[in-house]
């Protein structure tokens, strides 16, 4: 069996950025994954983060991202 190609729709800060993100397309009913390499956690501010889901599921995706309000400054 192949594995689903995957597409990034999002690349944030940080993994808990990464993770309100991953909400809003848990809640459309988009799987997704959170990829991000801190070194084994030695080094989390060195991370961003990057949300990942399958290739068919990226423009819904990226439609269901642009509903998040921009953070305020």
């Amino acid at each position: 069996m192949k594995s689903p190609a995957l597409t990034v729709v999002g690349t944030f800060p940080s993994a808990a950025d990464a993770s309100i993100a991953k909400g809003v397309l848990d809640e459309a009913g988009i799987d997704s994954m959170i990829r991000s390499d801190n070194a084994g956690g030695m080094y989390p501010a060195l991370a961003g983060a990057e949300l990942l889901v399958r290739e068919e599921d990226a423009k819904r995706a990226l439609e269901a991202l642009e509903a998040i309000p921009p953070q305020a400054s």
